[in-house]
Formats: C-alpha cells, sequence, structure tokens
C-alpha cells in the first residue's frame, strides 16, 4: 500500500507539472501574438510665410537732447516753480533766485545812463553853436576843436554807461531760470534757500522725450550679417528698426536711422548707430537698455514652425519629424528669428514636413508612430 501511494503522489507531480507548462507556454503565445503598441504624436505641417528678414541688436535709449540747468550768477535760491518728474515745455519759470540785488543794480546803472545822456545832450548842442560861429568866422577853430573832443568823450562815458546797464539788466534776466527745451525735468539737486553760483552745479536736469534715440554698435562682424540677411547692398539706413521693450514686447511705433558715427571705437571694432523714436507716452525712457531690430523693406518667404516644436541639446537646436514612413527623425535647423507663436527656420527643413508638436518625450528616432495633424495656431 504505500508503494501504491509513493506512485500515486509523483504521478500527480507530473500532472501539475504538465498543467503548469502548458499555462506559461500559452501565455507566451499570446504575448508574441499581441500587437506593439505605437505612440500617438501631434504634428504640424512646416508652411512658408512672407516674413521681413532682420538684425538684432543690444541697445540703450538715449535723449537727442539733454540739459543741465545751472544758476549763471549768485545769489539765494528764492523759488522753485516745477514739480520733479513732470513735464515742461520751452520758456516755463523753473527757478526764481533772489532779485532786489540786481534790481538795484539795474536802478544804478540807469540813474547813471540818465546823467551821462543829458552831459552827451549839453556837449552836442555846444558842438553845434561852435561849429556855426567858426562857419560865420566868429569864433576859434581851437573852440569847436575842443567842443568836438567833449562831446565825444562824453559819448564814450553814455556807451559804457550803456554797456553796464546792459550787463545789469542781463544779469537780472539770469534770477529767473526757464526750460530752454521740452521734455521732462528730473530731481531738483538744491532746495529753496540753498545759496547757488555758477560753481554750484546741476541743480536739476530737463531730457526731450520725444522724439528720442536709440543707439546701438555694429561691427563689421554685424555689418556682414546685415548683407548675408537683406543683399549685399543693403544699408541701415535703407531699413526699418523696430524696439523691443522686454522679451517680445515690440514699440508700436517704428523708426529710422538719422546717424552713424564717424568714427570706430578701436576697443569693440564697432561703429555707434542712432535711429529715432516718436516717443508721445514716454515708455521709452533715458537710459533704458533695449534690443533693437532692423528690418528689411521688403518680406521674403521663410519658413516657418511653432514654437514648441523646437528642442535644444548641446549640439543645438532640433526638432523631430515624421517622415513618409511615419517614422520619427531628428533635423537639425538654424533658427531666425522667434514671435510668441513661431520661430523662423532658415536650414534644416523644407516646406511641408511635418514636425512634432506634442508627444516628443514618448518617441526616439526611427521610432513608428500613429501622427495627428494639426492646424498651427494663428
Amino acid at each position: 500500500m504505500a508503494i501504491t501511494a509513493r506512485g500515486t503522489g509523483f504521478g500527480l507531480l507530473l500532472l501539475l507539472s504538465g498543467l503548469i507548462a502548458g499555462c506559461d507556454d500559452g501565455a507566451k503565445q499570446q504575448q508574441a501574438a499581441a500587437p506593439a503598441v505605437v505612440p500617438a504624436v501631434t504634428v504640424v505641417k512646416v508652411e512658408s510665410k512672407d516674413l521681413r528678414p532682420s538684425v538684432s541688436f543690444s541697445a540703450r535709449v538715449e535723449a537727442l537732447h539733454k540739459v543741465d540747468l545751472r544758476a549763471r550768477i549768485e545769489g539765494y535760491l528764492d523759488k522753485q516753480d516745477f514739480a520733479e518728474g513732470a513735464s515742461v515745455k520751452t520758456g516755463d519759470l523753473l527757478y526764481v533766485i533772489e532779485k532786489a540785488p540786481y534790481e538795484a543794480k539795474v536802478a544804478a546803472a540807469e540813474a547813471s545812463v540818465a546823467v551821462a545822456k543829458a552831459r552827451l545832450d549839453r556837449t552836442e548842442i555846444e558842438l553845434t553853436r561852435q561849429t556855426t560861429l567858426v562857419t560865420k568866422e566868429a569864433a576859434a577853430q581851437t573852440k569847436l576843436d575842443d567842443a568836438r573832443t567833449a562831446r565825444n568823450e562824453a559819448k564814450g562815458q553814455y556807451d559804457r554807461l550803456m554797456a553796464e546797464l546792459d550787463q545789469a539788466k542781463l544779469q537780472l534776466s539770469y534770477t529767473e531760470i526757464r526750460a530752454p527745451i521740452d521734455g521732462r525735468i528730473g530731481k531738483s539737486l538744491l532746495s529753496v534757500g540753498s545759496f547757488v553760483s555758477p560753481q554750484s552745479g546741476t541743480l536739476a536736469t530737463i531730457v526731450q522725450q520725444d522724439p528720442i534715440g536709440v543707439t546701438f554698435p555694429v561691427t563689421q562682424r554685424d555689418l556682414l550679417a546685415v548683407r548675408e540677411k537683406m543683399g549685399d547692398n543693403a544699408k541701415l539706413t535703407d531699413h526699418t528698426v523696430y524696439v523691443e521693450i522686454g522679451k517680445g514686447k515690440r514699440y508700436q511705433y517704428p523708426g529710422k536711422v538719422d546717424f552713424l558715427d564717424v568714427a570706430v571705437n578701436t576697443g569693440t571694432d564697432a561703429v555707434n548707430v542712432r535711429a529715432t523714436f516718436p516717443n508721445p507716452q514716454g515708455l521709452l525712457v533715458d537710459g533704458q537698455l533695449v534690443t533693437a531690430i532692423v528690418e528689411a523693406s521688403s518680406p521674403e518667404p521663410t519658413l516657418v514652425v511653432p514654437v514648441n516644436a523646437i528642442q535644444i541639446d548641446q549640439s543645438g537646436p532640433f526638432v523631430l519629424i515624421v517622415n513618409a514612413e511615419k517614422k520619427i527623425e531628428v533635423r537639425r535647423v538654424e533658427l531666425l528669428k522667434q514671435d510668441a507663436n513661431f520661430v523662423a527656420v532658415a536650414k534644416g527643413l523644407a516646406a511641408g514636413d511635418l514636425v512634432v508638436t506634442e508627444g516628443v518625450q514618448k518617441v526616439k528616432p526611427g521610432q513608428v508612430v500613429d501622427p495627428t495633424e494639426v492646424k498651427p495656431e494663428a
């Protein structure tokens, strides 16, 4: 009986082993029969758009006119007639220096002139009388010579005192400091009651706001880039200049190049270029760092792709495309410029290529994918 039981247990073990082996073979066959999952990706067709070639430069806003207000005479600052940071017009009264000492000088000079004028009138009368007498041979020639000399001396004295009066009036006019240009005035560096003189330095600064300049250095390499992108005969003065304030925020008014410096900076091998812009709202501020974009006058067909199609690694920018076999390919690209939605591409793509915009993380080169084409955003 023991032998029979041992034989029965051994048979059951063989039977169970066969069943397990059969299950494993079935699972393997099912796995082999299941098709591989093809990842889904979203693609956009590369399009050609008419864009204007452009070259960008780091630039700084510079006022076309900037005036430091200074005192031309000595005296105590009697009045400040402006709000700091406000806009001022040419001729606006800004400061008043105490007038009394200079008004007194004008009054004294006017009195001296009056005395000199009376003396001149008397010598003129005497000269006329002596001229008549000499003509009638009723007086000696020496009398006429003496009268003429006295008249000339009186005239010289009168002219000298008139010049002193003009100088006194000029100094009196300097007690009022007025705006020489339109613009915005900065902080007052001296307060009312301070003693000022020509040695006191700047009282305040006026900066012209509209129009305003944007200056940027252009190297020889930059000039070659302009010619390469815009043609061999391209000149900076032939093209429109735009300004970007911050990343991608283009200033609404275009500008034009109006000045190229006459000398090259030997340290940077660059020449300074200035473009002028309307600035009615004062958005461009003197000293502000911006980006100047020199744009061609006529558009050219340019390939564009959505921003989210561009990938970057250590070798530079690239895109993933889906080829005719629905396989992923890597294309290295050379970029031109970018806006909020699109990137202009110079090299690496052709019109009609399908670039992957979504699902990039799920695929690798050579892999078969299931592409879904969508229209790019406007």
